[in-house]
């Protein structure tokens, strides 16, 4: 089985900022789009009880559907990033998450950018599919 990892920003009104996915394959996983945003949305409720319980950005694995488990990761200002993947890469998810944080603070910081909204720089996607390489997919 190839590793999959499907990677979605969800803003501090659940909605959708940003979604990414990768595959160890060439061909991108676009049959399966709806499955994992279908998990990464069902796991909201879950990382919402859990960002009370800790005071980490980083909550590593905070569910599993079948086969799939969901990483998450949640900004001071309330942003969640959720990683739907199928196979353990803590660290690799770990420095995915700290390294596109680092570029949402850098792109946030853009006076034309709205706070809250989608994202749709071709720079910033770039900048995510080269990180999603280097720490998940390993290409």
């Amino acid at each position: 089985m190839a590793n999959r990892y499907y990677f979605v920003m969800v803003g501090r009104e659940d909605n959708p900022l940003y979604q990414r996915g990768f595959s160890c394959k060439e061909a991108n996983d676009n049959e399966n789009k709806y499955y994992y945003e279908f998990i990464a949305h069902a796991s909201l409720d879950l990382l919402d009880e859990q960002v009370w319980q800790t005071d980490h950005m980083y909550l590593k694995t905070i569910d599993k559907f079948n086969d799939m488990m969901v990483s998450a990761f949640v900004t001071p200002t309330g942003v969640k990033f959720l990683m739907v993947h199928d196979s353990k890469n803590e660290e690799g998810i770990k420095k995915f998450f700290t390294s596109v944080y680092e570029l949402f603070i850098k792109y946030s910081l853009n006076p034309f950018y709205k706070i809250n909204t989608p994202i749709n720089s071709t720079y910033f996607d770039s900048k995510v599919n080269f990180l999603g390489r280097k720490f998940l997919t390993g290409n």
